[in-house]
């Protein structure tokens, strides 16, 4: 019986380089149309950044684990909105920065032409219009923090982008993204709100390093996200352990925690949780020192994006520390699995 080969492959391929009928024993090409759907999906990764949609599930499931609630089936609406959200950001980044990129970036999908800016336009508002969806689904109360998400990723990116006030909206948009998934999982953010802070001031501080990668510039920025790291880093490692153990339950009151936590609750029950958050903010603290470090001493833009890359891909520790943090240990050890995912697939696929 003759063996059905696959479209997308050479006829004949059984590993080995030389074939009959091939001069110098070249591999046969794969057909015209195969090598079109490649380029044009390797396009769209680039487009939409995918390795970097690793970052995103953490948001909800820290916010939940703030709220004081287990994970549950509208906070997996709430990360399906948080992704559709996300993605329509990064297409409409692109499709709004596609002049300034011919000039810095020629290789990007728009301005190489691999891509149609309509077709980027097109998908930015269909994959809001489907975060808002997802969003209702999970309740009145995630679509009440989705729609100024929304908003705000859409202000970013076609007016904030390239103003003194871009990095905060950013930063506004990753801690509402964090309050996303606490609306979703109790119809409550009062108590995720340190979180969401935290996790924004982080997010603020990469947006301030990204702003001049593409040129290069002044060492300050970098320097300034490593200060804010280390400072971070203190604050959810220390912020209940400085404190009398009498006033610990009054602080968990306003900093992140379930609500099963009640007075007088032995404290080795606490110290894996307490470990764990150790152990997971040194992760996120190692993640993005040497980076920022290098580029302080050289803002050249190689650097400067490497660093970048860093302080994204430093999101997914400080999510699963702000996770450990309100004792959800795991959760957090879920969300700690995807950095590596993340740092794989970000090899392929630049996060930039």
């Amino acid at each position: 019986m003759k063996r059905r080969e696959h479209p997308c492959r050479g006829s004949g391929s059984t590993g080995d380089t030389s074939h009959e009928g091939d001069v110098g024993g070249t591999a046969p090409t794969p057909p015209r149309g195969c090598a079109g759907r490649s380029a044009r999906g390797r396009a769209w990764a680039e487009l939409l950044r995918l390795p970097a949609l690793f970052s995103v599930p953490g948001d909800a499931l820290a916010g939940t684990a703030a709220a004081g609630a287990p994970p549950n089936a509208r906070t997996l609406l709430a990360i399906g909105s948080s992704l559709c959200l996300y993605e329509a950001g990064m297409a409409l980044n692109d499709w709004a920065d596609r002049e300034v990129d011919a000039v810095e970036r020629p290789h990007r999908p728009l301005p190489s032409g691999r891509s149609r800016p309509a077709a980027a336009l097109t998908a930015a508002c269909v994959l809001t219009g489907a975060g808002l969806a997802l969003a209702a689904r999970a309740g009145r109360p995630a679509l009440a923090v989705a729609a100024p998400l929304a908003a705000t990723v859409w202000a970013y990116d076609l007016t904030l982008k390239h103003t003194p006030a871009g990095p905060v909206a950013m930063g506004a948009a990753r801690g509402l993204d964090l309050l996303l998934g606490a609306a979703a999982g109790t119809g409550r953010i009062r108590r995720a709100l340190p979180s969401a802070a935290l996790l924004g001031t982080h997010t603020l501080a990469v947006t301030t390093v990204s702003r001049q990668e593409a040129r290069g510039g002044s060492p300050l920025a970098p320097l300034a996200a490593l200060a804010t790291t280390a400072l971070l880093t203190r604050l959810v490692t220390h912020s209940l352990a400085s404190l009398p153990e009498g006033r610990r339950e009054a602080a968990a009151q306003v900093l992140p925690g379930p609500r099963s936590a009640r007075p007088g609750r032995p404290e080795p029950v606490r110290r894996p949780a307490a470990h764990l958050t150790t152990v997971l903010a040194a992760a996120y603290a190692a993640t993005t020192a040497r980076p920022y470090f290098h580029a302080a001493l050289n803002p050249s833009p190689p650097l400067t994006q490497r660093a970048v890359g860093a302080g994204i891909r430093a999101t997914i520790p400080l999510q699963a520390t702000l996770t450990a943090r309100s004792r959800g240990t795991a959760t957090a050890l879920l969300i700690a699995a995807l950095a590596p995912l993340g740092a794989r697939f970000g090899k392929k696929v630049s996060v930039t």
